[in-house]
Formats: structure tokens, C-alpha cells, sequence
């Protein structure tokens, strides 16, 4: 059943370093939406689970230690694991009636099967917007190998002259880190795929009927968070 507030959904797709979480923060606090990015909430599951746990879907078992090493290694989580974790937080979010902001999910076609049909039904399609961030390959890889985030709450930390000498987060003072994926080498893999098996959900957004929005992610944060304010208009 749609939801009687109205409340929105925006889902930002992009490669890795295209900016897709730091444009899913600004849009939440500038639309008052929910920040959701599977990364970092995917993440701190696999993290916190005991050693030898899992999650059985549809009779099989994703050991969550697995689930790590793909990461490690560049690779996409397995589908139905992400699946199971999204599905049940977005139905959360739905019954407090509470807008989203989704960046890093769906990543897949068999995600997109599961999780759109979701949205749809929780909020309606003319309540949901894509916006795909475009950035050119070596960009991606300069990026990715000089962003840091904080120990603590994972906040990133874009690379420029004025962060190039910090050493603690500005926001929570905790420890600043390189991701143990952003390696040139683990990067190619994760760029790939993405072409592989993310960009073909673009297709299926347009078959749910859903509008993608593309946006140059190559200026500075700021300037792309302008234009997608001046594209992103709710109906």
C-alpha cells in the first residue's frame, strides 16, 4: 500500500568514487530523507557477525566471512545476501513513513528485480527518482586511491589540498584510513564490474518506468550537488 505522507525516494547509482555517497548525504539532509548506503550498512553487518555465521535464503547459505573476502577481493556481495538485508530495512523505513536516500543499491539486475518492485509498492513510482553519477575511468581510479574515511563512523574524506595533511576526521576525531578495496588493482575489478553488472539496471529502471537522471560527477561535490538539485523535481 502506498504511503499517505508521500514521501520520496531517491536512489543515486555511479561507479566506485563517482560520489554517490557524498551526494546521497547532502540530498538526505537537504530533503530531510533517510541516508541509506548498502556499503556501509552491508558492511557493519558482516563486521559485527560471529565467526562461522550466516544468513539461509531460500535454502542456501551465505556465510558472512565469505562475504568479506569478495569485498576484499573488488567483487559484489552475493545478490540474495544484500537482498535479504535491504528488503528488511527499507520495509522499516516504510512503516515509520520515513523517505529515503539509496546510494550503492540496488547493484545488480537480480537486486533490481526485488528491490524496485518494493519501492514501487511501499511508495509509489511517481514518488521515486534515479540520478547515475557519470565519471571517466582513470578519474575513478586517482580517486579511489586517495579518499580516506574515519575509523569510527566511516565518514569519507575527499581527497584535496586542504585534506591532504589531515590525520583524524574533522567531524568525530577518529582515526582516518585508506578502505582495504581501494587499490588500483582491486579497483579495475570493481570498475569492471560495475559495467558487467550494475549499468545494465539502468535498462530495468526504464522498464519499471522509472526516469534516470544523468549527471557529469567530475566537477566538485558542491557543483553536482547543484545539478542535481536543478533536474530533481518531484512531480
Amino acid at each position: 500500500m502506498i504511503l499517505s505522507k508521500n514521501p520520496k525516494v531517491i536512489i543515486v547509482m555511479g561507479s566506485p568514487g563517482s560520489g554517490k555517497g557524498t551526494q546521497a548525504i547532502l540530498l538526505a539532509e537537504k530533503l530531510e530523507l533517510f541516508y541509506w548506503e548498502t556499503s556501509k550498512v552491508v558492511g557493519r553487518e558482516i563486521e559485527k557477525a560471529a565467526q562461522g555465521s550466516f544468513i539461509e535464503i531460500e535454502g542456501e547459505k551465505f556465510y558472512f566471512e565469505e562475504e568479506k573476502k569478495l569485498r576484499e577481493e573488488g567483487k559484489l556481495w552475493d545478490p540474495p545476501f544484500v537482498v535479504y538485508i535491504v528488503k528488511k530495512k527499507l520495509k522499516e523505513l516504510a512503516q515509520e513513513e520515513r523517505g529515503v536516500v539509496l546510494a550503492g543499491s540496488p547493484r545488480t539486475s537480480y537486486e533490481g528485480e526485488k528491490i524496485i518492485p518494493l519501492l514501487k509498492k511501499l511508495y509509489g513510482p511517481q514518488n521515486i527518482k534515479v540520478v547515475l553519477l557519470e565519471v571517466n575511468e582513470d578519474e575513478v581510479i586517482w580517486r579511489n586511491t586517495r579518499r580516506r574515511e574515519c575509523q569510527l563512523s566511516r565518514h569519507p574524506i575527499l581527497y584535496s589540498k586542504e585534506t591532504v595533511q589531515l590525520t583524524r576526521c574533522p567531524l568525530d576525531g577518529s582515526k582516518l584510513v585508506s578502505r582495504v578495496d581501494d587499490t588500483p588493482e582491486v579497483i579495475r575489478v570493481r570498475l569492471k564490474e560495475y559495467r558487467e553488472r550494475t549499468l545494465p539496471l539502468i535498462n530495468l529502471f526504464q522498464k519499471e518506468g522509472l526516469k534516470v537522471i544523468k549527471i557529469d560527477g567530475s566537477p566538485p561535490p558542491a557543483d553536482v550537488f547543484k545539478n542535481i538539485l536543478k533536474v530533481l523535481k518531484f512531480q
